[in-house]
């Protein structure tokens, strides 16, 4: 699909070109559940879900000693923080009883990725026992579909507005102050459980049918190629009612196999990923005693 030159996703290249046209036709038709930017994403309603931290009252608040960074991480954080609080992701605070560190993570871009340690606010909140699906059962669930479409939600946990309350207590330190989240941030514990609550509420008439999801993970599966744009238009329209956005670069449709939880499916069941054997499939023979051992 194509709105500007940059601005493109990913569908099968081995699709019919009726059913190619067709799912183009309906990319087209819904373009605004993609989110290029976080200036794109609203987020969902309150009146769905929020994240509550239901804090224990008998926790003392945790300040955290204020770490240091050099100067390049520095310039990273100072970044995010722009970027973050432009999207309206996080806002300043005076006077927190709670205060986290900031904690950078390099990526596999080499880029870095800024989060929060929640360590002590975590541990002061009671775990949400709300069952996550089975990984083994979902992958097995998409063996005898023809056709795939692998979604993935843009910054996800993101999208969950904190509950208002709790905002301040998701309170962290910078060198340009202090901040806390109104969005629900990456990090937080029940953070997984809140967000399979909202897309096990969202995709309820779909799961296990011509859906399954695991968190932000999200595939839309057919039995037949022609029912496939039927399908995703099922799975828009849900989208579309909350409000959810997906990361276009994540995303791809229509196609007879792909990744899903970290395992190969298609519609014979689950293959090998090559990107797991690789060490394996790249080794040399063993030639000696001792190559043998090392082996």
């Amino acid at each position: 699909m194509k709105r500007k030159p940059d601005k493109t996703v990913k569908i099968g290249a081995r699709l019919t070109e009726q059913v190619k046209k067709d799912v183009t036709n309906l990319l087209k038709e819904y373009r605004g559940i993609f989110a290029w930017c976080h200036e794109d994403m609203p987020g969902i309603d309150r009146s769905t879900i929020s994240h509550n931290l239901a804090v224990n009252e008998k926790c003392k608040p945790v300040v955290q000693k204020r770490r240091s960074f050099n100067p390049e991480r520095s310039a990273a954080i100072k970044e995010e923080v722009s970027k973050l609080l432009a999207a309206g992701s996080i806002r300043e605070v005076k006077y927190p009883e709670w205060v986290a560190n900031v904690v950078l993570v390099k990526k596999k871009n080499n880029q870095w990725r800024m989060c929060v340690d929640f360590t002590d606010l975590n541990k002061a909140c009671p775990k949400d026992s709300f069952p996550l699906p089975r990984i083994d059962q979902l992958v097995d669930a998409t063996a005898g579909h023809e056709t795939l479409s692998f979604m993935d939600a843009y910054s996800g946990y993101n999208q969950i507005k904190m509950h208002r309350p709790d905002e301040e207590k998701t309170a962290f330190t910078t060198d340009q102050g202090l901040y806390c989240y109104t969005v629900m941030p990456f990090g937080l514990k029940n953070a997984g459980a809140t967000y399979q609550r909202l897309v096990n509420k969202m995709f309820a008439r779909q799961i296990g049918r011509n859906m399954e999801v695991y968190v932000d993970d999200m595939l839309t599966k057919s039995v037949t190629v022609d029912r496939h744009a039927d399908d995703l238009r099922e799975t828009f329209d849900v989208l579309v009612k909350y409000g959810m956005k997906l990361n276009p670069a994540k995303c791809v449709f229509g196609v007879p196999s792909g990744r899903f939880l970290g395992y190969q499916v298609n519609q014979r069941g689950i293959e090998v990923n090559p990107e797991k054997i690789q060490a394996l499939a790249s080794m040399v023979s063993p030639k000696t005693l001792k190559d043998v051992q090392r082996l």
